[in-house]
């Protein structure tokens, strides 16, 4: 994690989830982390895996210049990269693994936004699958921001923040860009290199 509000905010749920594998969604205090919730989101996790925005910040909204709540989140990324989120957003849940993802936002007439992610598992009212607690954040202000939307967020690359296992890039596109992960995959895989990022096909490294 490199951007200060993704570090509290990991900061914060770590210190409510305890010994626990994840937090509740009661347990947050939207108090604690005034400064941070303009970028902050909580998705709910639906049968279809599209995960639809609950809550969303102001600057948030901004990327698209549009109130995200009721939105999908999954439907923020390129059409071809879809699959890819839906598997990544699950992950987190049935893995109860928190996520941190380098991002673009792409601006069809203007340098892209490059945005930090994180995404990590709630409970709510008992059920595990049922929350994620999310942030969106640029590493810096392109001239459009918050001026024109973005088009769609592309990814660029991910890991699980306790770097225990890795997914293997193989997984998230086969031949012909067709859907062959599996969240099983991402939360099984063994690890195979300590404090990296692994590079989605066709993307930059970060």
């Amino acid at each position: 994690m490199r951007q200060a509000a993704t570090q509290e905010l990991y900061s914060y749920w770590n210190k409510l989830r305890g010994a626990r594998l994840s937090p509740a969604r009661e347990d947050i205090d939207p108090s604690e982390i005034r400064h941070i919730l303009a970028d902050t989101m909580i998705l709910e996790v639906d049968e279809a895996r599209q995960f639809p925005v609950r809550v969303s910040g102001s600057r948030l909204n901004a990327v698209f210049l549009d109130e995200l709540k009721g939105h999908s989140f999954v439907g923020l990324f390129a059409p071809d990269e879809r699959a890819t989120a839906s598997e990544m957003a699950a992950a987190v849940v049935d893995g109860a693994r928190p996520i941190v993802a380098g991002l673009v936002a792409e601006q069809s007439d203007e340098p892209p936004a490059h945005m930090e992610l994180l995404l990590l598992p709630l409970r709510c009212h008992g059920q595990t699958h049922s929350r994620v607690l999310g942030m969106l954040t640029p590493t810096g202000l392109p001239s459009w921001f918050g001026l024109r939307p973005a088009d769609c967020l592309r990814m660029i690359a991910m890991r699980f923040i306790d770097d225990q296992r890795e997914a293997d890039p193989d997984l998230m596109a086969g031949a012909g860009g067709e859907r062959i992960l599996r969240p099983s995959d991402l939360v099984n895989r063994v690890k195979t290199r300590r404090r990296s990022f692994f590079v989605i096909r066709g993307g930059r490294p970060i």
